[in-house]
């Protein structure tokens, strides 16, 4: 089987262990592990695995975990610092998150 191309990326949700995941060459890069609640998801940790840090792919998982809470129709709680991080800057998805998690996370 012939070696994948390490810029090669992939996203999915995988909920049998909840979380959201990013793949780089077949291998795992990034996660962003989540709570499912009735009508949100709740970000519990975000982590990119050793070797691949500075790439940028913890920010394009974010953005995929983000657009997944807003295709579903549901809210972000956004616990995990990263995605707090992340959504301080990308306006763009603060609706996502309600005004008193806003306020509490300081988004």
């Amino acid at each position: 089987m012939p070696d994948q191309n390490p810029d090669d990326i992939a996203l999915a949700d995988n909920p049998q262990q909840h979380r959201f995941e990013l793949h780089a060459g077949g291998k795992l890069a990034a996660y962003a592990e989540y709570n499912v609640l009735s009508n949100a998801l709740l970000f519990t940790h975000t982590e990119t695995v050793p070797g691949f840090e500075g790439r940028g792919l913890g920010s394009k998982l974010a953005a995929y975990a983000l657009d997944e809470v807003r295709r579903r129709g549901i809210a972000a709680i956004p616990v995990c610092q990263f995605i707090a991080g992340y959504l301080r800057k990308h306006p763009e998805y603060q609706d996502l998150v309600s005004p008193a998690n806003r306020r509490a996370f300081h988004i």
